[in-house]
């Protein structure tokens, strides 16, 4: 099976959906499945490369519009690529790519895994919406993150016997905690210890309702670490500062992947704080389980709630709330057994519903059914 998955970015480019696609591209070809990958590049030149033994083609990119790279020669690699695939896996939203789908793909079948809805640039959707609706009429399958968005999209509902749920996975042993990491939490620690640790990690984008969190920490008595950058950055530092809040509230920049596992062993939860439908899932949240962390999170009808299991393992509030998500995480501060056992309770589930194995598997169980379906 020779599969080409399309999206606008890929690493070493950072973000949850490139970061899914890599593990995803990775782990079909160890499977024996043929993926290869379809992107823009960041610059004017289109490479083609293997990246971690995926081949990987970014064509170049000639603008830059609402968050979406625009790169012509983009169709005319797709129209290359179709003679050689069996089926092309499209990651949404990308207008871009819906579009060169919609225009060329027609000669092979496609799979779409629908990762949220788009939110702000309300005025362009209203010129996407007819092209993404007959994207996903035309699509054979169509793979969503949880059973909550599939019913509460505007763009699925319509389309709701084609959905399949796809897990999206993470590698366990990446989040082990050994003896460095240990070491490397205890020295984290150390900075901060008069306090218990809340930790965000994650692009510090608009949805992500980091501000929310800021307003909230007057009512907390923890100190708060943020890993990550991104458009939000200058002005939620300049919040906490005008909040008085700088000797509370630390912006950690951007992070490497063993300084981001040292945070999650030295905090006491994660917190989550997304305030609309543009956070479909939170990655992040299932990251932060498979280290034993109790988790916060924000209830967007959306995929939140369905990772993190209110009660369970952790607590839902409603979003852009200080005093409710003040309230949930002092609740947890305050109980270190209620922590444990909500620990305890999402590194199980990870464990039994997220693995990276379980997610490949499932995805070339999903293509199989579209291949057999067309």
């Amino acid at each position: 099976m020779k599969v080409l998955l399309l999206y606008k970015d890929y690493y070493p480019v950072l973000g949850g959906i490139e970061n899914h696609i890599s593990l995803l591209a990775r782990g079909l070809r160890q499977k024996g499945v043929d993926a290869s990958v379809l992107v823009t590049n960041t610059g004017k030149d289109t490479s083609r490369q293997a990246i971690d033994g995926v081949p990987v083609i970014k064509t170049g990119r000639q603008a830059h519009f609402l968050s979406t790279p625009i790169s012509l020669p983009f169709f005319a690699e797709l129209r290359r690529q179709l003679a050689d695939v069996d089926l092309v896996h499209l990651h949404a939203p990308y207008p871009p790519a819906e579009f060169a789908q919609l225009l060329l793909g027609r000669s092979k079948p496609a799979v779409i895994t629908y990762h949220s809805d788009i939110v702000r640039q309300r005025r362009t959707g209203k010129f996407y919406a007819p092209i993404l609706r007959k994207v996903l009429q035309r699509a054979a399958l169509v793979a969503v993150s949880s059973p909550a968005y599939i019913e509460s999209s505007p763009f699925l509902q319509d389309i709701r016997k084609k959905c399949r749920v796809v897990h999206f996975g993470i590698e366990l042993e990446r989040f082990a905690e050994t003896g460095q990491v240990r070491d490397d939490a205890q020295r984290l620690r150390t900075q901060y210890i008069d306090l218990p640790l809340l930790l965000f990690i994650g692009r510090l984008r608009h949805y992500k309702g980091v501000d929310v969190l800021i307003r909230a920490m007057h009512r907390i008595r923890a100190k708060l670490l943020i890993v990550g950058t991104g458009p939000m950055q200058e002005a939620w530092q300049s919040l906490a500062q005008a909040e008085d809040l700088a000797g509370k509230v630390f912006f950690l920049g951007d992070a490497s992947e063993r300084e981001c596992l040292a945070a999650r062993y030295a905090a006491d939860l994660f917190v989550l704080p997304s305030t609309n439908r543009a956070e479909a899932l939170g990655i992040v949240q299932l990251e932060a389980m498979a280290c034993g962390m109790p988790v916060v999170c924000t209830e967007l009808g959306t995929g939140t709630s369905y990772v993190n299991r209110n009660g369970v393992t952790g607590l839902v509030v409603a979003p852009n709330d200080p005093q409710a998500l003040a309230a949930a995480i002092n609740k947890l501060l305050v109980s270190p057994a209620l922590r444990a056992k909500m620990g305890s309770e999402g590194r199980r589930r990870v464990r039994e519903e997220f693995s990276y194995q379980s997610m490949i598997d499932a995805t070339i169980s999903f293509y199989q059914e579209a291949l057999n379906a067309d």
